[in-house]
């Protein structure tokens, strides 16, 4: 095999594939990207079984053929070529020549035969969606994501559709989070993406009105974003009512916006961390919202004015898990809705029903 590549269409390419290569598997193959040379262009894969990553790139094909490279070499290689130029070619022994004058590098291929197929599968359905909402809408709801693998089937996040609109939701016990848009299908479906797919779908979808297709399995998906394929397994299981969790009753609510709430918890992280887990407490009363904390590095206060209605409050929440949530949530103005001091706090634009936000306080 032979092909000559445009450096910088080649770098873009093996980066993107390389980040579904697996770090260290019994089979090497799986620590290499594949490259296929047919036609006027190169298809390269990356796959760890859980995800792969396909693209196509231009070349100019001199002889086709197939072969497996390290990710790592590979794309260490690419990455310090000295011109526009890089060629690529591979003898009976499967030696491998990367060559952009005057730099040439060689090394071991692995054939293609070792290398695992990604997953075929019935699509029970597909969808479009923008590429730029899917992105906004995985990013504002990512946070949520568990890491606790007693509960698998919250380290990834779920997509609920029905009735035209498709609900993304996280939760991780301590919050839960969801982004809600609408789109082109009436279908009723879910399915539950692990947090790496949603990594790469992040780093992959562009901020624009692009669109991508969905196409749902019983065991897996795939993305087509842009030039880029995405496959997935899904995380099997049940997840849980996310809908039975959301409060109905509002003994406090208040409008504030969103660059003071955020302000005030930084300042309040002066005072905490991770080992440290005081709560801040926000008092609503008089003329709107106290926060301060008290932990073995000092105290800190800080005072809202706003308007509320209902009841006076104390609550407590760690801070953390509170600014995750205000700092994301796409909205100047936020609506805080309290149903009492032992209850989760309900967090909402002012306008609209794209997010709803949950936050479960600690008790003081």
């Amino acid at each position: 095999m032979k092909a000559a590549f445009n450096q910088k269409e080649l770098v873009a390419a093996v980066t993107t594939v390389q980040r579904a290569v697996s770090s260290k598997s019994s089979n090497p193959a799986l620590e290499g990207i594949l490259l296929k040379l047919h036609g006027s262009e190169a298809t390269l894969c990356g796959y760890d079984l859980d995800i792969g990553i396909t693209t196509t790139v231009p070349a100019t094909v001199i002889e086709e053929g197939d072969i497996v490279l390290s990710a790592h070499l590979f794309a260490e290689m690419t990455k310090r070529m000295p011109n526009n130029t890089v060629t690529i070619e591979n003898d009976e022994k499967l030696i491998t020549t990367v060559t952009s004058e005057p730099a040439e590098f060689q090394l071991v291929g692995m054939t293609p035969d070792e290398y695992p197929e990604l997953p075929s599968f019935d699509t029970l359905r597909t969808f479009d969606i923008e590429a730029g909402m899917l992105k906004s809408m995985i990013r504002d709801t990512f946070y949520a994501i568990s890491d606790n693998p007693a509960k698998p089937a919250l380290m990834g996040s779920y997509f609920d559709a029905d009735n035209g609109f498709l609900n993304i939701v996280s939760i991780d016990g301590f919050r839960m989070s969801v982004r809600r848009e609408k789109i082109d299908t009436e279908e009723k479906f879910d399915f539950i993406l692990p947090k790496k797919t949603l990594a790469e779908l992040l780093k992959i979808a562009a901020d624009d009105e692009a669109v991508v297709t969905v196409a749902l399995g019983k065991k897996h998906v795939v993305f087509k974003v842009d030039n880029y394929s995405v496959v997935s397994r899904l995380i099997e299981g049940k997840y849980v009512d996310y809908r039975a969790t959301i409060p109905n009753g509002t003994t406090t609510s208040l409008t504030i916006e969103a660059n003071r709430i955020i302000n005030s918890l930084e300042r309040m992280s002066l005072m905490t961390s991770d080992k440290m887990q005081q709560p801040v407490h926000l008092v609503v009363a008089d003329e709107g919202m106290k926060l301060f904390c008290t932990t073995a590095l000092g105290k800190a206060n800080d005072f809202i004015e706003t308007d509320y209605s209902g009841e006076e409050l104390e609550i407590g929440f760690n801070n953390r898990y509170m600014l995750d949530a205000v700092k994301n949530i796409e909205s100047d103005m936020l609506c805080f809705e309290f149903n009492g001091p032992n209850r989760p706090l309900k967090i909402l634009p002012t306008s609209g029903d794209s997010f709803i936000v949950l936050v479960v306080p600690m008790r003081i």
